[in-house]
């Protein structure tokens, strides 16, 4: 089959791989129907060291149920699925905590011999409490949102969650990303009472007034948030869903963040440390978020998906064949796409 492997920085190829087999009595073999290129996959796409050999990459797909081992109860072949970005057994303690990313038996794709998701098919470790049941067909319309469900907008509701957004909330979403937009539908449809999208992509940023942005700041540092504290009274807001990862996100986050707030932060971190010192101390701020269980989440979002209610797959701007991959790294890399959906 073919599949997608990263050989470095800029370095991505679509190339022949073994075809996937049952290894374990709980795994399930997927046929991929979408797959999609992550922002967090861009960065060893920038920076990875160059190697003679390829890694499998890509953690978000779904697809149809082509094979199952013994121990799988719970899928049969013809099955349409969702599989979250990191693979669990469903029974552990921290699956049962709802914590699926810390699964005693998990993992993530694209490692130790797991398949990664931008590929023709996949073998899925823990089948029974890693996937997820589709009520649609194979070519439903409602696919792209129904893969954001493998991350982006669980992302999004995590860091709404964790922030503690609810009705009367006041937000703020740093990152115009597709999981600053999601972020954005996250809070909207928890009852957030404002909305303050700080980005500066107006093709990105109408999509996040279409998903429930009361307000857009363009700007950026210390002007950035002046604006917010601007649009706020003077407070800042109650939660700021931090949706980017670099240190001038967080930065700015502690400066929009209202006295007794939380910060998320569900962007990868590129940086060692946060300003975590006296001045967040004396306001009671709170740091929270992390990396997404998306697992936890789905049973919960699928039914505003399916029902249209939301729809999260608008953050897909550019649609490719697997073919395609490469110049689809290279285009979200160079911000020409949003969020790049791979029809395999």
């Amino acid at each position: 089959m073919r599949a997608t492997l990263i050989y470095g920085a800029g370095d991505v190829r679509v190339e022949e791989v073994p075809d996937p087999v049952l290894r374990e009595p709980t795994d399930a073999l997927v046929r991929v129907l979408r797959s999609c290129i992550c922002g967090s996959d861009l960065w060893p796409y920038g920076s990875r060291p160059a190697t003679a050999e390829g890694d499998r990459i890509g953690h978000e797909f779904l697809g149809v149920v082509e094979d199952t081992g013994a121990e799988v109860s719970r899928f049969k072949r013809g099955d349409v699925v969702v599989a979250p970005f990191v693979y669990s057994d469903g029974t552990c303690d921290f699956c049962a905590q709802g914590l699926q990313t810390s699964c005693r038996h998990g993992g993530f794709w694209g490692a130790g011999g797991v398949d990664g998701g931008q590929g023709e098919a996949v073998r899925v470790p823990q089948a029974d409490g890693t996937l997820v049941k589709l009520p649609v067909g194979e070519d439903s319309a409602l696919l792209p949102s129904l893969l954001t469900l493998s991350d982006v907008f669980g992302t999004g509701h995590h860091a709404a969650t964790t922030a503690g957004v609810g009705p009367r909330t006041t937000v703020t979403v740093i990152g115009d990303g597709a999981v600053g937009l999601c972020a954005v539908l996250a809070a909207k449809r928890l009852g957030a009472e404002q909305i303050v999208l700080m980005g500066r992509h107006k093709v990105r940023t109408d999509i996040g007034r279409d998903f429930g942005a009361t307000d857009v700041v363009a700007e950026r540092g210390e002007e950035g948030v002046a604006k917010v504290m601007e649009l706020t009274g003077g407070d800042g807001t109650h939660a700021v869903l931090e949706c980017v990862g670099l240190r001038d996100a967080i930065d700015t986050a502690y400066g929009v963040v209202r006295a007794g707030g939380r910060i998320s932060r569900v962007g990868v971190p590129q940086y060692p440390e946060v300003p975590a010192g006296a001045p967040s101390f004396l306001r009671n701020v709170t740091l929270t978020g992390g990396v997404a269980p998306a697992r936890a989440y789905i049973e919960e979002l699928l039914p505003d998906v399916l029902d249209g209610k939301v729809q999260p797959g608008r953050v897909f701007d550019t649609t490719i064949g697997l073919d395609g991959v490469p110049e689809g790294y290279q285009a979200m890399a160079d911000r020409r796409a949003l969020k790049v959906l791979i029809a395999v």
